[in-house]
């Protein structure tokens, strides 16, 4: 496992992001883990997340000319990607929709850059695939690519098919989709490590049960 996503798993748990007990997810499923990126909620910790987002689109190597953060939760990670892309010298433009139409000032949905060329969609993770369906009609309504998306974690569970989530936007779409951390990277995460090892059957019986194929 590259060492960032062992940083990014240590950081998740700090934060108490990334937890382990038993919670029921949205599916009605109880997890032996929960991830909420919305606990990611002060300055330093967006900081180190776009840091962390960003080393994981470098190493994917996927070639892009912006980045666009669905309202709302991306509206804040894709600025913090773009600056933490920015401090590597790899300076990007990005914009964000709104809700709504805007009937006034500059009107529109859209702020920040136009979009254009290829786009990066970045997420925190895809449950259903709504925002990335949203996003995609909105890059393609603008005459833009879109190219790919980022999230956080990929659960690597399925949904109603075998597929999982992921799995559903890359078939339908025909697009990647890069991950900071898999369930696999967690997985390989508590084996090896001692106070957290405990958690590693359930997991692993939570993935037998509930994993894409």
């Amino acid at each position: 496992m590259s060492n960032y996503k062992q940083a990014f798993i240590d950081f998740a748990i700090e934060r108490k992001v990334l937890c382990f007990g038993e919670f029921k997810t949205k599916a009605g499923r109880l997890s032996p883990y929960f991830f909420n990126a919305g606990l990611f909620n002060d300055g330093d910790s967006l900081h180190q997340l776009g840091q962390f987002y960003a080393k994981a689109i470098l190493a994917a190597g996927l070639p892009f000319d912006m980045l666009f953060g669905p309202a709302y939760k991306g509206i804040p990670l894709v600025s913090a990607i773009a600056i933490a892309l920015a401090e590597t010298g790899r300076n990007y433009p990005f914009c964000f929709n709104r809700k709504e139409t805007k009937d006034h000032g500059e009107g529109g949905i859209q702020v920040g850059a136009p979009l254009t060329g290829r786009v990066l969609i970045v997420d925190d993770v895809i449950s259903a695939g709504t925002s990335v369906r949203e996003s995609v009609d909105l890059i393609t309504g603008a005459k833009a690519q879109p190219c790919g998306v980022v999230i956080a974690l990929d659960r690597m569970e399925r949904g109603t098919r075998m597929l999982s989530a992921v799995q559903e936007v890359t078939e339908t779409h025909g697009i990647p989709v890069i991950s900071i951390i898999t369930l696999d990277d967690l997985m390989d995460y508590l084996l090896h490590h001692d106070t957290l090892r405990s958690h590693l059957d359930a997991v692993t019986h939570y993935r037998q049960r509930y994993g894409s194929r």
